[in-house]
């Protein structure tokens, strides 16, 4: 990041374990497309719901350590665990720049469309031990019926394709049940990886309401950089074409853009991001 460059002209950063987070990063291209975005999908350690707190912690503050260190103006937990887990830690460390999760988000959202106040979230095995929806929800409306379902299955049917197998319906079939019983009305796709299986769960529960956090975590940046003064300038022409990185393999990572963010798969530049001794290493961005 070159030394001078305005803040309103600085790119955001988001990260997620892996692909997921992209269905943020489209979100940000519809509603602030004037902004500049990079992209880490941390893939050496996807996924991220069957690991430790602790070590998710860990990840999610040096991800965002280097996200702030190159540059970005504010940054964007597009994982709902490392929200969760890291979300306190990483504002307070950085008040000068917006820091935004997803669980709050999402919890708004269900909140202002259930009708019968029982909310279900599918989310991974970490997310649901925080217990950090239930706790956002119920902080707000103590009266409220929360189910968290954990959905191990979801993040690895997605990052490999095949979120429209049997296996992902059977799956699917199996974390709605206990919400269907318990007579949710709203469910919270609580990880980023799951809108894509909307079609799926809508043709096995149509009934139920899905909330994406994606898009109202979206709207609160912009309004965040609205009232801090730090929206970019309109583009003259074109678009920003994202960066995008990966702890991963490029190769695997440039084969699933293709589903992930369309629009930027023939353009895209996939660098690659490299742990050492517990820090994260980005290459120069070139801003």
């Amino acid at each position: 990041m070159r030394a001078g460059t305005r803040i309103s002209s600085r790119p955001i950063g988001v990260f997620d374990s892996g692909m997921g987070g992209l269905t943020v990063v489209r979100r940000m291209q519809e509603l602030l497309p004037d902004e500049g975005i990079v992209y880490i999908a941390d893939q050496a350690h996807v996924p991220y719901g069957g690991l430790e707190l602790r070590e998710i912690h860990g990840f999610a503050t040096a991800i965002s350590a280097a996200l702030v260190a190159a540059g970005c103006k504010a940054v964007v937990m597009a994982c709902n665990i490392s929200s969760a887990t890291a979300l306190g830690a990483v504002q307070s460390a950085y008040p000068a720049i917006p820091v935004l999760g997803m669980i709050r988000p999402g919890a708004e959202a269900a909140l202002a469309r259930t009708q019968n106040g029982k909310i279900g979230v599918l989310a991974t095995e970490g997310t649901v031990r925080s217990g950090a929806y239930t706790s956002t929800l119920r902080a707000v409306a103590p009266e409220l019926t929360v189910i968290e379902v954990a959905c191990p299955l979801f993040v690895p049917l997605v990052e490999a394709g095949e979120e429209a197998s049997p296996q992902a319906r059977y799956a699917a079939e199996s974390y709605l049940a206990p919400l269907v019983a318990r007579d949710v009305d709203t469910v919270v796709l609580g990880c980023t990886h799951y809108p894509f299986l909307v079609p799926v769960l809508q043709e096995l529960q149509p009934q139920l309401t899905y909330i994406d956090p994606a898009e109202l975590t979206v709207r609160t940046l912009a309004d965040l950089l609205s009232r801090r003064h730090m929206r970019a300038p309109a583009l003259a022409f074109g678009q920003h074409i994202p960066h995008l990185l990966t702890t991963g393999d490029r190769t695997a990572y440039a084969a699933q853009l293709r589903r992930f963010l369309p629009e930027s798969a023939a353009i895209a530049c996939i660098q690659q991001a490299l742990w050492r001794d517990g820090e994260l290493r980005l290459p120069d961005l070139g801003h």
